[in-house]
Order: C-alpha cells, then structure tokens, then sequence
C-alpha cells in the first residue's frame, strides 16, 4: 500500500515548496530568479518583486532583477538618480519591514517616494536586505499600488521564512558565476593558444567543443562530426580512436585512477599536415554522481592553424623592446630570415642586425632560435 494513502494534499503547502524550490532553481535560470519572484509577486498580489542583486552607487548602476510592470526608463531613472534620496536601505539583517515601520510617516514626504514611486503609482513597499561574510549585499524589494491593502503581518512572515533559502541561493549563484568566470577564462586563453578541445561523458556522447575544435570539425578534413559521433576518413586511425576513447572513460570512473593519456595522429585526404589528438581521461571526483559530466577530453591541434599574431605592443611592455624591435621579433618568430625580415620591414641588414643585438641584450639570449623560443613560450599567445 502506498504511505501516501490517507494523507491529504495541502495546497499551501504545495504553493510553499514550489516557491522554496524555485528558489534554489533560480541559479540556473537566465536572468536567474525569474520564477521565484513571479511566483512570490503572485503569493502577495503585488506590484512589482525586485532583486538587487548588486545596489546601484555612484560608481555602478547596479544588478536589478525586476517582475511586474516596468519600463527601461524606470529602471535607469532609479539606477541613475533616485537610489541617493532612497532612505529604505540598510535594513538589519533578516529582518522584514515596510517602509513606514523603518523610517516612519515622512516616508511619504521623501523625494524617493514623491518624485518616482507616487507616479508609478506605487504606495506600499516591504523590504529586506541580504548581506553575507563574501560581502554580497542584496536588497530584495516588493511593492502594491495605491488601491492596495498594506502588506501584512502574514506578508512579512512569508518573507521571513523565504530569506535564508534566498540567502543561501545567492551564495550558491555567487559561486555558480566564479566558476563561470573562471571556465571563461581558461576556454579563452585555450582558445588563443589555438588549440581544440571536445569533452565526452561516461556514455562516449559529446558534451562540448570550443571555437577551434568546431572549426577544425567544420573542414571535414580526415575528421567530422556526425550528430554526436566523431567520424575519422581512415578506417584504421578510427578504430585506434575510439578505442582510446573508451579506455579513457573506463579510466575516468575511478576517483583515484592514473588519469590515462593516449595520443593519435589523423591523415587529412587534403595532403595538409597529419592533425594531433590527445584523448586524456577525468577521472571522478570523490562525489561525482551525474553521468553527464566529462568523463574524457580529447584535444586538437591543426600544426597549419593560423595562430593569432600578438601585438607590437604587448612585446614590447614584456620585453621592454622598441618598436622596431617588437617588428622584428614578432618577424623572426614567423619564421623569417633575418635578410627577410629586413626587407619586410624595409631597412638594411645592417639595420636589422643592429636591431637584433639590442633585442639579445635585452633579452638575455644569444642565438636566433633561442629568442624565438623565448617569444613562443612566452605568455604572448595568451594575449
């Protein structure tokens, strides 16, 4: 028998949970909290629920989530200007109060509330401000019309209860966007280095590829994708593949394996250069439960790619060079003679040498290729 028979269904209950967990969804919404605070707009028949996410200041306009009527004007007008006469701010922590209970019957005499609110027809504001030890400061804000009945205790009571849950979803949205931050960070710099890379979960089905991976996908050069599969021209270099695939994945479900390494060279029907693979395993971390996540990533590299030219300028602030002086370096590391070098640049070989003497005193090399290798292994591709 089920140990549901008997129990019978509370609808504000239902109501309370499905707020609740909208409010841990709301991380992973775009823009984040949108259900949560259309449902509690609803809950408290208000005007408008707004989240600052980040308060406007004088330096920044701020992070405003908004639900109910509004327009882009409002919201600059607020972000702009009004936000220095609004004196319902600062609210102690976890508390819920309207702006009368804090400020009292000049609430209705300030400028805030005279020259913005009254024309947009709002007349009742309950508030509460979010504040953690990482230094988020949030203001969540919910307002009613002048036809309106003022918030009540139950009002506030409900929103009592939801602040830690949307404390705690802030924090959790905080950490989701470092991580964020961060992933963007290294794509971009992989990215720049011009190298590809494809990750693929316990299931062998592809879960992402970056810019220079599709890129090279897109050429159908000896390999392609074909819906989520990877296809390679020759039968013997795609056997090879996917047999490094499935060792790496098999590899990845120990927390603690070695972290498998496995390397292939693909034949391009074009005549260009062989493309390297690198299939490496990742392994589980110690709570890893989903099996979407990457279980293998395989890198690509095309050795004809055309790799990003660093500036002129970055060379010079790196190595303290003169123009000239980053104008051939940058030459050289293309694979340049020094007569062709010179002749790109338009000047005598004397010229050029003279220039190159300075760059090695500046750099602390004495060869040729070793100021190349400098320049290559410098963190100028990252530019």
């Amino acid at each position: 028998m089920s140990a549901a028979v008997g129990i019978t269904a509370n609808p504000e209950i239902d109501q309370l949970d499905r707020l609740i967990g909208s409010i841990y969804d709301g991380p992973m919404e775009s823009p984040p909290w949108q259900t949560a605070m259309q449902l509690l707009r609803d809950r408290l028949k208000a005007g408008h629920v707004t989240l600052m996410l980040r308060p406007p200041s004088t330096d920044s306009t701020g992070i405003m989530l908004n639900t109910g009527s509004t327009t882009v004007q409002n919201v600059q007008a607020y972000e702009t200007h009004f936000f220095a006469m609004d004196p319902f701010i600062r609210l102690p922590e976890g508390e819920v109060l309207t702006a009368e209970e804090l400020i009292g019957k000049q609430w209705l005499q300030s400028a805030v509330y005279l020259d913005f609110l009254k024309p947009l027809n709002i007349r009742h504001l309950l508030g509460a401000d979010i504040n953690t030890r990482d230094g988020i400061e949030c203001r969540l804000r919910v307002t009613r019309l002048h036809d309106s009945a003022p918030f009540s205790a139950e009002d506030k009571a409900l929103c009592k209860l939801l602040l830690p849950h949307l404390k705690r979803s802030i924090q959790l949205h905080a950490r989701l966007d470092f991580l964020e931050c961060e992933r963007a960070m290294f794509a971009g710099a992989v990215n720049r280095m011009q190298l590809g890379t494809i990750s693929i979960d316990q299931n062998g089905n592809i879960i992402e590829s970056n810019q220079e991976a599709r890129r090279i996908l897109a050429e159908k050069d000896g390999i392609w994708l074909s819906g989520n599969t990877l296809c390679v021209e020759s039968a013997q270099e795609s056997r090879s593949l996917q047999q490094m695939i499935r060792h790496c994945v098999t590899d990845a479900g120990a927390a603690d394996g070695p972290g498998v390494v496995e390397a292939l060279s693909v034949s391009r029907p074009s005549g260009r250069a062989k493309l390297g693979i690198l299939v490496r395993a990742i392994p589980m971390g110690p709570f890893s439960e989903s099996k979407q996540r990457p279980a293998a990533a395989l890198f690509l590299r095309d050795p004809e790619a055309s790799a990003v030219q660093p500036s002129q300028e970055l060379v010079r602030r790196l190595f303290g060079l003169t123009r000239m002086e980053a104008s051939l370096a940058l030459l050289l590391t293309e694979g340049l003679t020094l007569d062709e070098a010179a002749e790109k640049m338009n000047v005598r070989r004397n010229t050029a040498r003279t220039h190159l003497r300075s760059i090695f005193c500046k750099t602390g090399v004495t060869r040729q290729t070793m100021l190349v290798r400098l320049l290559l292994n410098s963190v100028l591709s990252l530019g």
